[in-house]
């Protein structure tokens, strides 16, 4: 097993830029996260009652500066961790890597991952069997085997929580579109049934 710190590209024009979204780091007070974005010029906001937080852009992941390692080292039998928490976001500054301030979205960025190592299947493990609608509903239906425009449906009726299923859902249907191979969520405890199809959401 290798774990290698993953550095991610962004692109600098990427609209993400322009608002910030993504919440971090600690909880602050309304007269000191005021008093932080008069003089440090942090964008903050109050986050769900909580206490207020410093927002920093989420720009979408295109590749990685480490994936021909992350290729060769899979290519030779080595389970590889990486892309940890997105990978850390760098934009190509004229040949050189410079960081940036922003913060990759994880699911997103697993998704390229699986992507530009031309890995057969993608796979999101998460708390919960398969996917479903009318979560936690009388008529809570699993979702077992579905194709991309039903998935795309179900986004627009608003099925899938923004903080938890949709982006594990959106990165699947990314990988699933421009790969044309399946992505599957499922549990920890299901992930070889699931590759063996007997039980999980795969997406076709």
């Amino acid at each position: 097993v290798v774990s290698i710190v993953t550095q991610s590209y962004v692109d600098p024009k990427d609209q993400a830029f322009n608002n910030p979204t993504k919440p971090i780091g600690q909880f602050y007070t309304e007269e000191v996260a005021k008093q932080m974005q008069k003089e440090k010029g942090y964008k903050m906001i109050e986050d769900s009652g909580r206490g207020w937080r410093i927002v920093v852009p989420s720009p979408a992941p295109i590749a990685f500066v480490e994936q021909d390692a992350i290729k060769c080292l899979v290519d030779n039998g080595f389970i590889v961790i990486c892309s940890g928490g997105g990978g850390i976001p760098v934009i190509d500054d004229n040949g050189h890597t410079k960081g940036v301030e922003a913060v990759i979205d994880k699911d997103l960025g697993a998704s390229v991952l699986a992507e530009v190592t031309n890995s057969e299947a993608f796979m999101i493990l998460t708390d919960v069997k398969e996917a479903m609608i009318n979560y936690r509903k009388p008529d809570q239906k699993e979702l077992r085997d579905v194709h991309v425009a039903e998935m795309e449906e179900y986004i627009k009726q608003g099925q899938f929580a923004s903080g938890s299923m949709l982006p594990k859902v959106r990165a699947c249907l990314q990988f699933v579109k421009r790969t044309n191979k399946p992505a599957i969520i499922t549990s920890l405890d299901h992930a070889l049934q699931a590759l063996a199809g007997q039980c999980g959401t795969k997406i076709l």
